[in-house]
């Protein structure tokens, strides 16, 4: 088996990509796949990427008009290390067909390209389309195909667009949607910041204000302890921009995850959510012919992300991100699992 490395720009880590035939079926043996997955995480450690906490396994897609399929896992550092297998990740997805296009898995990438990737952990159909292409590097667009359309409604959490959640012995309204990953949005001037570079500078008191929230909405909606939901303080900038600040894995975002930009761009489409009334009046004619568009400004730089509507609902029917870099790192020293080998354990 033969990884590769590659980083797309914003990314809190680089990506393995790694060949899914020499994986068992996760769905059949999840114990023995959660053990090759360790197995993984485990030469890592001893090639010094302990850094490296993404891994694609990618292959052949046989859901029609696709080319790729794609399945994401994120390792979860700490004392007992775990894997979370329930989102994607956007930057992964990227960087997993800058390596297809070098390993034989798609044919080699060129400007104009495109591809339909079958996201396996939740069903997503992602088309990247190819910007430039270099020997070292492409810049890749990301497009979230909505087929059947999905009603602006559906995509609320807690099923109304803004939701109280205990905070510190009070409340804090948040909005929560899913589109790409899960998330939970909150005013970052209900935490006590009054701008962008103050929510850029703030360190510790905010980010445990936001896992303190995400903890507060696991608890609602009932599900376990991990990285879902997502969690990002919001500031607004002027009609349709706002300032964004998220927690990734194990710290802050640096920028904000291409699923993050997307799930924020769709609910400031939702009516009454905390991203529609912060991002006011973004631009788009008032029957929804044509795109919103949002900008987002992040401790690293500037995202563009169309969010496109249609029918009397609406109903959302594409999410597209502008091109991000990617860049090619080479080979990973990772060797195939033993099967035969490994044994089984618990993990998150």
């Amino acid at each position: 088996m033969t990884g590769h490395l590659a980083a797309a720009h914003g990314s809190p880590s680089t990506t393995l990509v790694l060949p899914a035939k020499n994986f068992t079926d996760g769905t059949r043996d999840p114990g023995l796949f959660l053990a090759e997955l360790d197995h993984v995480r485990r030469m890592l450690l001893r090639a010094g990427l302990e850094d490296v906490t993404k891994i694609a396994l990618i292959g052949p897609s046989s859901r029609p008009g696709h080319q790729l399929d794609y399945r994401f896992v994120q390792i979860v550092p700490g004392a007992e290390p775990a894997f979370e297998l329930r989102g994607s990740c956007g930057h992964s997805i990227l960087a997993a067909c800058s390596v297809a296009g070098r390993s034989g898995e798609l044919p080699p990438l060129h400007p104009g390209q495109r591809i339909r990737v079958n996201v396996l952990n939740n069903g997503d159909s992602v088309q990247c389309s190819v910007e430039e292409s270099h020997p070292d590097r492409e810049r890749l667009g990301a497009s979230f195909l909505l087929r059947p359309p999905i009603p602006l409604d559906d995509l609320l959490l807690f099923g109304s667009p803004v939701t109280e959640l205990p905070h510190r012995g009070g409340s804090v309204e948040v909005t929560g949607a899913s589109m790409g990953n899960p998330y939970v949005f909150v005013r970052a001037a209900d935490l006590g910041v009054r701008g962008p570079e103050e929510l850029f500078a703030a360190d510790d008191a905010l980010f445990a204000d936001l896992c303190d929230l995400r903890e507060s909405a696991q608890d609602r909606l009932g599900w376990p302890s991990g990285v879902f939901p997502k969690i990002a303080a919001l500031l607004p900038l002027g009609p349709g921009r706002l300032a964004a600040r998220a927690v990734s894995v194990p710290s802050w975002h640096p920028t904000l995850a291409l699923t993050g930009a997307v799930c924020l761009a769709a609910a400031a489409r939702v009516p009454g959510s905390l991203p529609q009334q912060l991002a006011a009046a973004i631009p788009g004619t008032p029957d929804d012919a044509t795109p919103g568009t949002l900008r987002i400004r992040t401790p690293g730089r500037w995202a563009t992300v169309t969010a496109r509507t249609a029918g009397a609902g609406p109903a959302l029917t594409e999410v597209g991100v502008r091109g991000t870099t990617v860049t090619y790192l080479g080979p990973a020293p990772v060797t195939a699992p033993a099967p035969s080998g490994l044994r089984a354990r618990r993990y998150a």
